[in-house]
């Protein structure tokens, strides 16, 4: 078996110093486009996988990371969790598991575990930018925000990585317009929610652009539960039962908003067309199978923890960065 390459490995390939090798690593602002891309070629090259553990090689990790799951009812999150809780084990890192509910301030609360526990790292899945903004400066330790971009913000210690939820949206919404649908209702998140906030405005801004004019009357808020979507969807159709489709912020509220079209004696799609955002399993196997938006949730765990892990082991800066995502073109959309 070939020996692991070291950071001194790599200067010596690359000609620089192991302090340049370690600004690479760290995301350092000050270098050259030419040094950065030739280092990181080799790393890619050779397969290099920093050494996180390397200062507790004489003893089982015992990890201080802490995820904080924003909301109770998600499915989304419910499968992230998972990958990431995966992707540590992988690294022999363990972590503790905090559920808040949606409402709740999770950088309040992990400032609170900050001081109750002093652990090395947060992992948040899902965040409000507001409270970020706010509050964000008490916490010291390196974070990951996943779902949520927090590009705009200038924290250090911060890196987000996320699904463009704008562009993820006029999709879906361009793709109910393909088939024809212009009367849309949107089931969307809570009002406060920047996920919320994007995706319908994105919804409503590709409307417009067609010159189909959105009422305000057709668009319902909504925990992002199950429950939260069948309740908001009989809203709406007590409102509109002219609708023959409807976009929902995320799948978990499809759902839910598939049990209240049926229950409100139509059916999907033949009278009411749906499609989602976030390609969760469950999607699959309901019927109609669920179009939708799908996330990466795999590569967004993978790159979550990755850089997390490497920043509290190198002490680097927060990237930002945004994965792809892909329409799925699922049987609860008809063409009329």
């Amino acid at each position: 078996m070939s020996k692991a390459l070291t950071i001194k490995d790599i200067a010596k390939l690359s000609g620089f110093s192991t302090g340049t090798v370690s600004r690479v690593l760290n995301n350092h602002p000050d270098l050259s486009p030419e040094t950065k891309e030739k280092i990181e070629k080799i790393i890619e090259d050779h397969n290099y996988q920093p050494n996180v553990n390397a200062k507790q090689l004489k003893k089982t990790i015992s990890s201080n990371i802490v995820i904080i799951v924003k909301g109770y009812g998600n499915i989304l999150f419910a499968d992230l969790l998972e990958q990431v809780q995966g992707n540590l084990s992988k690294k022999r890192e363990e972590a503790s598991v905090i559920f808040i509910d949606e409402n709740q301030n999770e950088v309040m609360r992990a400032y609170q575990m900050l001081l109750e526990k002093k652990p090395k790292g947060f992992i948040f899945l899902g965040g409000n930018l507001e409270n970020f903004r706010a509050d964000f400066k008490r916490i010291s330790v390196p974070c990951v925000l996943l779902t949520s971009d927090a590009s705009e913000l200038s924290f250090d210690n911060l890196s987000s990585f996320t699904t463009n939820d704008v562009s993820g949206a006029a999709s879906a919404i361009q793709y109910l317009l393909e088939n024809n649908h212009r009367r849309i209702g949107i089931v969307g998140g809570t009002e406060d929610s920047q996920i919320t906030q994007n995706r319908v405005k994105s919804c409503i801004g590709v409307l417009k652009s067609h010159r189909i004019r959105f009422e305000d009357d057709y668009y319902e808020d909504s925990r992002f539960s199950m429950e939260g979507g069948y309740a908001s969807t009989i809203k709406l159709l007590k409102r509109h039962s002219d609708i023959s489709a409807i976009f929902a912020v995320s799948d978990t509220i499809a759902v839910g908003a598939i049990a209240a079209i049926r229950d409100s004696g139509k059916r999907v799609p033949e009278d009411i067309s749906i499609i989602g955002f976030d390609g969760i399993c469950v999607g699959h196997f309901i019927y109609p199978r669920l179009a939708t938006i799908h996330q990466d949730t795999q590569e967004l765990a993978k790159r979550g923890v990755d850089d997390l892990l490497l920043r509290i082991a190198y002490h680097g800066y927060g990237i930002h960065e945004e994965i792809p995502y892909q329409l799925i073109k699922g049987a609860s959309i008809k063409k009329i």
